[in-house]
């Protein structure tokens, strides 16, 4: 506008079709290039490692890999199969002890205490939780528990490692549920409230409903990252080369094999069946990493529908 006007005081003709030679112009499309290229690097790393997994893990891919326990030293072949498993038990453990607490506690946030002192700390205590390296989480639960033999006198076992877990996968399901929630109109809470229905059947039949999509994509996103944590399982579950004989009541009070420990022990191993095993793991944990969070997306997708 100061330029427009300018040019009228001065009565310079304004063009007004598009000069690529112009100053401001040559400004904006370097401006252009560099945040373009910058877009380019800052995805760069996903796909070299992606790139990198693929090649090194897909050529192990086999029935067998499946369906096998890992060899012994020395030996060829085998596979990954107890590992597989075993991620699924104690990711399982660890989604049954948070989705109910997180869950909950994002309801009351939303719901109960959406301003008060008290919610202010517990999202301010959500958000700090968020940030702890997952390390200090399989720390923590190896001096509480493993140590002491908290759960009936057992140490290292699946049930450890999915309660360090379940700590890691809290923040993530309390805050998309509090957000879910607050996504919700309150006419329809005030409408429900003005036909006679109680507050508890508002939130059950009116409100978690239609959050539902949000709350199950915070909860697959928690899965997810739960999936490939390393460290905490190291402290926690440990590793076993067995089956996990997920028929006997005292398998979930064992050490157990998962996918993320696994890469890391056969990974350091001067071994090549060992390292060759290791490619195959991490490119079926990506896998399904990068699985869970392309469903999460679709329900992104059919809620905004």
């Amino acid at each position: 506008m100061i330029y427009f006007i300018f040019n009228q005081l001065t009565n310079k003709k304004t063009d007004l079709n598009y000069n690529p030679y112009l100053i401001r112009n040559i400004g904006n499309q370097i401006m252009t290039m560099l945040a373009g290229l910058f877009s380019v690097i800052a995805i760069l790393p996903l796909i070299l490692v992606l790139s990198y997994i693929l090649i090194k893990g897909s050529s192990q891919i086999s029935l067998s890999l499946f369906t096998e326990l890992p060899p012994s030293p020395g030996l060829e072949s085998g596979g990954i199969g107890n590992a597989l498993l075993g991620t699924f038990v104690v990711t399982t453990i660890a989604a049954f002890v948070s989705i109910p607490i997180g869950v909950g506690g994002g309801i009351f946030l939303a719901e109960y205490s959406k301003s008060g002192w008290f919610a202010k700390f517990i999202r301010f205590g959500t958000n700090a939780l968020s940030g702890i390296p997952s390390i200090i989480t399989g720390v923590f639960i190896y001096g509480t528990i493993v140590v002491n033999r908290l759960i009936f006198g057992h140490t290292y076992s699946a049930l450890a490692g999915g309660l360090a877990l379940s700590i890691l996968m809290l923040p993530t399901i309390i805050k998309t549920t509090d957000e879910g929630l607050k996504l919700v109109s309150d006419d329809l809470r005030r409408g429900a409230l003005g036909v006679g229905a109680s507050r508890f059947v508002t939130i059950v039949q009116i409100t978690l409903p239609m959050a539902l999509t949000p709350i199950t994509t915070g909860i697959v996103l928690a899965i997810a990252r739960a999936a490939g944590e390393t460290a905490p399982l190291i402290f926690t579950a440990l590793f076993s080369p067995y089956w996990p004989d997920l028929l006997s009541r005292d398998s979930i009070f064992s050490p157990i094999a998962t996918l993320s420990v696994l890469i890391h022990n056969f990974s350091i191993m001067p071994l090549k069946a060992q390292n060759e095993l290791a490619w195959a793991a991490s490119f079926i944990l990506v896998l399904l990493i990068f699985c869970l969070n392309l469903f999460s997306r679709l329900l992104v997708r059919i809620a905004s529908k």
